[in-house]
């Protein structure tokens, strides 16, 4: 017992000093590094508390998305982060009332002596033998099954829509055109150039290029 609350409470502390480094972190990589060592320690505190499923769940699934944040967020959209950053200081009012707000719900729910009926019937379907994955899957396939196909189509937005940010139209780009390379015929396909002795061939696309 001794052991896992050394565990639990180092495990708390790096999760919070690494949340709050992903806030106060100027470099944007530094930043993501901090999120994903922070997803590792919520991790640690599920496998802590017996939620094995949820603590693999939340390494292969958030430290994934991390990277694809990475990859859309901070390398191809070329956001300006000192431009964001400058607003932090006006915006820390509204920041701390948020987070006051969520902090006094963490309270609620640890303080509360019962937890409703799904808990309880989750602690039951695990007490009788059933593991933690088939117990929180028959709650999440049955009572809340509608909830979990919005959290799906929320998540194919998000994907439509980075990949709309991302897209980008280039004049300088050569692009293809399958309309236009089935319709090509010996007219449009073929040059014929006579070339005097002693004269280089230059390309009709070079010479308008």
């Amino acid at each position: 017992m001794a052991l896992t609350a050394v565990f639990f409470y180092l495990f708390a502390i790096l999760a919070v000093v690494s949340a709050a480094m992903v806030i106060v972190a100027k470099n944007p990589v530094h930043a993501v590094l901090f999120l994903i060592l922070t997803f590792f320690n919520a991790a640690g505190l599920f496998i802590l508390l017996g939620a094995e499923f949820l603590a693999m769940l939340l390494v292969i699934v958030y430290v994934g998305a991390v990277a694809v944040l990475f990859l859309f967020v901070v390398m191809m959209l070329d956001v300006d982060f000192a431009e964001l950053k400058a607003g932090y200081v006006k915006n820390a009012p509204v920041g701390l009332f948020v987070a006051g707000c969520v902090l006094a719900q963490l309270v609620a729910l640890f303080m509360a002596s019962k937890f409703g009926t799904d808990g309880q019937a989750v602690a039951t379907a695990a007490a009788d033998g059933v593991s933690n994955t088939q117990a929180l899957g028959r709650v999440l396939y049955t009572k809340y099954v509608y909830f979990f196909q919005a959290s799906g189509l929320v998540l194919l937005v998000a994907m439509i829509g980075a990949i709309v940010l991302t897209h980008r139209q280039r004049e300088s780009v050569r692009r293809q055109v399958i309309a236009a390379q089935v319709a090509r015929g010996p007219s449009t396909g073929l040059e014929i150039v006579k070339v005097s002795p002693g004269q280089a061939v230059v390309p009709s696309s070079e010479v308008r290029g």
